[in-house]
C-alpha cells in the first residue's frame, strides 16, 4: 500500500488506492499536470471577471467597454472558473468532511462553494454585491499554491515493487535426467532442484545441495563480507551468488520466502504509519470551525437584531469568505519550495513533507552501520608481516596474487596497492579456491592468499605473531587474509568496513544537540561494538534481521520517542518505512530509496544534522506564515461579524479583500526570508 504523504489532493487518491491491489499505483506525478493547467486556464478565465467587476472598477477608476450581454460576463467566467478550478477542491473537501478531519480542503471549499452560491442568486434576484472576483482569485491563487507544492515534493511510492524486482522472473529448473530448463519462477515448487549461475541473483529460499561459493547476503544481514556457502548450508531468495555455481534445492517459495516476509514488513508498516496532518491543514481545520461558529453567532444575533433578511445573509457570507484568506493557499507552499530547494542545494532530496516537518521533534537518530555509517565496502585497515617482508612487499605480493579475482576481499588489497602506488607483478597459474582464497605462481614461488579456511586445507598454523595479530582483529569484528609462500604464512591483513569521515562529526553534532543515538545492524556484535566504540555510541543493537528492525523501531516509538532511521538497504526498507522520519543513503539500494521519506544525495551522514536544522527553521517560518495569513482573521471576522456595527463600522467583502492581498504580499517576502539561513 502507498506510503501516505503531503498534499490534500493524495490523501483523497489514497482512498482510490485503497480500492486498488498492491501493485496497481497511482501516479502521483500527475498531480503536478494537473494543478498546473488548471492554474492557467483559470488565471486566463479570471481576467475578464477582474475587469467587469465593478469593486475592482471603483479601486482602479477605469470604465471596461460595454456590449449586449457584457453584463453575464462576470457570472459567465466565474462559472467556468468555478467548475474548472472549483470541483476538484470541493471533492477532496467532501473527502476530508467523510473522514471528520477538516483541513485546508474542507476550508477553501467552504469559501468558493458560499461565494458562489451567494454571488449566483445576487446575480439572478439583484440583491447586493457579488462575490465573483473574490471566488475567482481565491480559486486561482489556492491552484497556485497546490502547483507550487506538487512540483516541489512529488508523491512516490515504489518500494514494493523494487523489492519485487530482485527476483529474476525465470529460473533453471534441473530435471530427473539432470538437464536444466529455463521456467517461470512461479512454476517452481518446494523440493524442485535449481541451478544458481555465478553472478546471479538466488532465486528462491533453499538448501544447497552441490557446489559452494561466496554469497552476499548484506540485502538481509547487513553483514558486509560475503558468507561462504557449501552443501548444506540454506540460501535466500534475492541474495548475490559469488563466482561459484550452485545446486539448491527449494524450500521455501512465494509469500513463503525471506525476501516475501520483508515485502510484507514494509506494506504493513506503509499501511499503519501514523496519519499525521500537516500545519497548514491544522490551521485551516482550525479556521473552518471558527469561520462556521462566529458566521452562526453572526446570523442569530442579527437576525433578532434585524429580522432575517438580505443583511442577515450578507453578513454571513462575509464571515464565510472572509475566513479562507488567499494568504492561506501560499503560506505553506512557498516554505515548502523554498525548504526544498534548499535542501537539494544541500544534497537533500525531501520526498515527504511532513516527515520534513516532524524531523524537528526527532528524539533519537538510529544508524543501519554497512554503508551508513560506514562506506559498505571491505578496507585494508592493518597489515602484520615476519622479519623477512615489509609491509608494502606483502601487499604486493597479496595484490597480485588476487589480480585476476574479483572477489569483494581481492579487490580491496588491489585497491589498498593502488592508493600506495604499488605495481602488481604478473602472476603464473592463477586459481580460485572456493570459499578459501587464492592460489598463484609469483615470481617462481608457490603463494597462497585466503582465510582460516586455506589454512586448515593446507594444514598449516599461522606463527605466534601472526596468530596474535589475527586474534587482536578478530575481537574487532575484522576479517583476516594470510599470505602464505613455503608452507609458512609471512604476513596477514586485516580488512574491515571503513568508517565514514563525516560519521564521527555526525555523532558529536547529534549530541550537541541533545539527540539518542543508536546503531541497528544485522552484523555480528563484535563488528558493531568496534564501530560503536570508535564513534562514542553506546546504545547497539547488532545481529537483527529485518522483522526485527522493524520491531525495534516500533519499541522505540512506544516508549514515546520520536525516530528517524539512517539506512542503505534492503533489509533497512521496513525501518525506513516505520520511522517517523526515514532517511535513505543516495548510493543505498533503490528499495531503501524508495521506502524513504528524505535522500542523502551525497551519502553523507552529516546531512541528517542539516534535516534537522532545516526541519526547525522551515517550521518556524511556516508559524509565521500562518500566523501573517490568518491572523487578521483575529479583527477580521468580528469585524465582518458586525461587532461594530453600533457605531458605524463594518467590515465589507472590498475592505476583507484588501487585508487579504496586504498578507499575501507579506506571507510572499517571509517565506524569501528562509533563504538566508545556512546549515
Amino acid at each position: 500500500m502507498s506510503k501516505e504523504k503531503q498534499c490534500s489532493c493524495c490523501r483523497v487518491c489514497k482512498n482510490q488506492e485503497e480500492k486498488k491491489t498492491e501493485h496497481e499505483r497511482i501516479d502521483h506525478s500527475g498531480h503536478e499536470e494537473l494543478f498546473r493547467k488548471r492554474f492557467y486556464i483559470t488565471f486566463f478565465l479570471s481576467i475578464p471577471v477582474l475587469v467587469y467587476s465593478p469593486t475592482i472598477q471603483n479601486w482602479f477608476s477605469f470604465t471596461p467597454p460595454t456590449f449586449p450581454g457584457s453584463e453575464y460576463i462576470t457570472f459567465l467566467f466565474a462559472t467556468i472558473v468555478f467548475i474548472v478550478g472549483g470541483i476538484p477542491f470541493l471533492k477532496m473537501g467532501y473527502v476530508e468532511a467523510r473522514n471528520r478531519q477538516p483541513g485546508m480542503m474542507m476550508l477553501i471549499s467552504l469559501a468558493i462553494l458560499v461565494a458562489y452560491t451567494y454571488s449566483v442568486f445576487a446575480s439572478i434576484f439583484d440583491i447586493g454585491m457579488t462575490l465573483y472576483w473574490e471566488l475567482v482569485t481565491l480559486i486561482v491563487i489556492f491552484l497556485l499554491g497546490h502547483w507550487i507544492e506538487m512540483r516541489s515534493v512529488r508523491k512516490a511510492s515504489g518500494a514494493i515493487d523494487k523489492l519485487a524486482d530482485l527476483m529474476p522472473e525465470t529460473v533453471e529448473k534441473i530435471t530427473s535426467s539432470g538437464e536444466t530448463k529455463k521456467v517461470k519462477l512461479n512454476s517452481i515448487k518446494t523440493g524442485d532442484l535449481v541451478l544458481v549461475r555465478p553472478g546471479q541473483n538466488i532465486p528462491v529460499d533453499g538448501e544447497i545441495v552441490k557446489g559452494s561459493s561466496q554469497v552476499d547476503e548484506s540485502m538481509i544481514t547487513g553483514e558486509s563480507t560475503p558468507i561462504s556457502k557449501e552443501n548444506g548450508d540454506q540460501v535466500i531468495g534475492g541474495t548475490l551468488n559469488g563466482d561459484g555455481s550452485l545446486r539448491v534445492q527449494v524450500t521455501a517459495t512465494g509469500d513463503q520466502t525471506t525476501l516475501a516476509g520483508i515485502m510484507r514488513l514494509v506494506e504493513d508498516a506503509q499501511k499503519t504509519k501514523s496519519k499525521t496532518q500537516a500545519l497548514a491543514d491544522k490551521a485551516a481545520g482550525w479556521l473552518f470551525y471558527a469561520a462556521l461558529s462566529i458566521a452562526f453567532i453572526t446570523g442569530i444575533l442579527w437576525t433578532l437584531y434585524l429580522g432575517f433578511g438580505i443583511d442577515v445573509i450578507e453578513r454571513v457570507v462575509t464571515v464565510l469568505v472572509i475566513a479562507c484568506p488567499h494568504a492561506l493557499g501560499l503560506a505553506i507552499p512557498l516554505v515548502v519550495a523554498i525548504n526544498t530547494t534548499i535542501a537539494a542545494k544541500n544534497g537533500i532530496i525531501i520526498r515527504d513533507r511532513i516527515a520534513s516537518e516532524k524531523a524537528r521533534d526527532i528524539d533519537i537518530v538510529v544508524f543501519d552501520k554497512t554503508g551508513t555509517l560506514t562506506k559498505g565496502e571491505q578496507t585494508v585497515m592493518e597489515i602484520e608481516t615476519t622479519k623477512q617482508i615489509t609491509d608494502k612487499e606483502a601487499l604486493k605480493i597479496m595484490g597480485s596474487v588476487e589480480s585476476d579475482s574479483e572477489h569483494m576481499i581481492s579487490q580491496a588489497i588491489r585497491k589498498a596497492a593502488k592508493e600506495k602506488q604499488i605495481d602488481l607483478t604478473d602472476v603464473k597459474d592463477f586459481q580460485a579456491l572456493k570459499g578459501k582464497g587464492v592460489y598463484a605462481v609469483y615470481k617462481n614461488t608457490e603463494t597462497y592468499v585466503g582465510g582460516r579456511n586455506l589454512l586448515n586445507e593446507l594444514e598449516i598454523e599461522p606463527n605466534p605473531q601472526i596468530k596474535s595479530f589475527s586474534e587482536k582483529m578478530g575481537e574487532k569484528g575484522r576479517t583476516v587474509v594470510y599470505l602464505i609462500q613455503n608452507q609458512k604464512t609471512i604476513a596477514a591483513a586485516a580488512l574491515a568496513d571503513k568508517i565514514r569521515e563525516e560519521s564521527k562529526d555526525t555523532v558529536e553534532a547529534l549530541k550537541i544537540m541533545d539527540k539518542d543515538i543508536a546503531i541497528l545492524t544485522g552484523d555480528s556484535k563484535d563488528v558493531a561494538q568496534s564501530v560503536a566504540n570508535e564513534l562514542g555510541i553506546t546504545k547497539i543493537y547488532s545481529e537483527v534481521l529485518p522483522e526485527d528492525k522493524d520491531k525495534k523501531i516500533q519499541e522505540l516509538q512506544k516508549q514515546g520517542n520520536s525516530v528517524a532511521m539512517v539506512g542503505d538497504g534492503v533489509n533497512d526498507a521496513p525501518a525506513l518505512t516505520r520511522a517517523d522520519v526515514g532517511i535513505a543513503i543516495g548510493s543505498g539500494t533503490d528499495i531503501a530509496i524508495e521506502s524513504a521519506d528524505i535522500i542523502l544525495v551525497e551519502n553523507n551522514p552529516y546531512d541528517v544534522i542539516r534535516i534537522l536544522k532545516l526541519s526547525k527553521k522551515s517550521y518556524r517560518k511556516m508559524q509565521e506564515n500562518l500566523v501573517y495569513a490568518a491572523g487578521y482573521n483575529v479583527f477580521a471576522l468580528p469585524l465582518a461579524a458586525g461587532i461594530l456595527a453600533p457605531i458605524g463600522i463594518i467590515l465589507t467583502p472590498a475592505i476583507g479583500a484588501i487585508l487579504m492581498s496586504a498578507s499575501t504580499v507579506v506571507v510572499a517576502i517571509n517565506a524569501q526570508r528562509l533563504r538566508n539561513i545556512t546549515l
